[in-house]
């Protein structure tokens, strides 16, 4: 009796759930967004921003104008010399000689030789498909779609001297997962978080 009880419980809060959800959203299936803050709306306006630094002559002033200043753009971080040397040689297998000449210059200097490193961007998780089997766990399939891109521009003196960038113009990935015994699979405190996309 007691086991019948348990799983009367656990299938009538599942039921629950699965209301709740469904009738409260117009979209009953979670979605998430990141997103860090930036001038730019997309890959190709952060990359176009970038191409217009000129390396020995660029100065802060003209970074600031064209979005890259810690001062006035959110979540453009400063990196010291310090931290630049633990990017540029993170082990002992890369010695200073190996580094652009214009770094090497640079960090010689130590305080006068900082960076900005930017980091935009936004993805998008969407989960779809049969809401009562993504909430109930037998089926889950998400759909990420975004862009990031990465900038770290190196200072000296106050003059941009080396510059690279990374990142991906296009995300656009699926993520499926299947469980045959669905809500049987995991424990009674986990279906809630699941419900939820946590």
């Amino acid at each position: 009796m007691r086991l019948n009880f348990k799983s009367t419980w656990r299938f009538a809060l599942i039921g629950f759930l699965l209301i709740v959800f469904v009738t409260a959203c117009g979209s009953p299936l979670p979605r998430t967004e990141d997103k860090t803050k930036s001038p730019w709306a997309s890959f190709d306006e952060a990359m176009s921003a970038y191409k217009k630094v000129i390396l020995n002559k660029s100065t802060v002033d003209d970074l600031r104008d064209l979005g890259f200043d810690p001062y006035s753009t959110p979540n453009v971080k400063i990196l010291s010399y310090l931290d630049l040397i633990q990017q540029f040689m993170p082990t002992n297998s890369v010695s200073l000689d190996q580094l652009p000449n214009s770094v090497q210059t640079c960090l010689a200097k130590q305080e006068a030789c900082i960076a900005y490193e930017a980091h935009p961007g936004t993805v998008k998780r969407k989960r779809v498909g049969s809401v009562f089997l993504d909430l109930l766990g037998f089926k889950r399939k998400t759909i990420e779609t975004g862009w990031r891109f990465n900038a770290l521009i190196v200072l000296d003196n106050g003059v941009a001297v080396y510059k690279i960038w990374s990142g991906m113009p296009i995300i656009d990935s699926e993520k499926s997962r299947k469980n045959p015994l669905g809500p049987l699979q995991g424990s009674g405190g986990s279906l809630a978080r699941d419900a939820v996309g946590l």
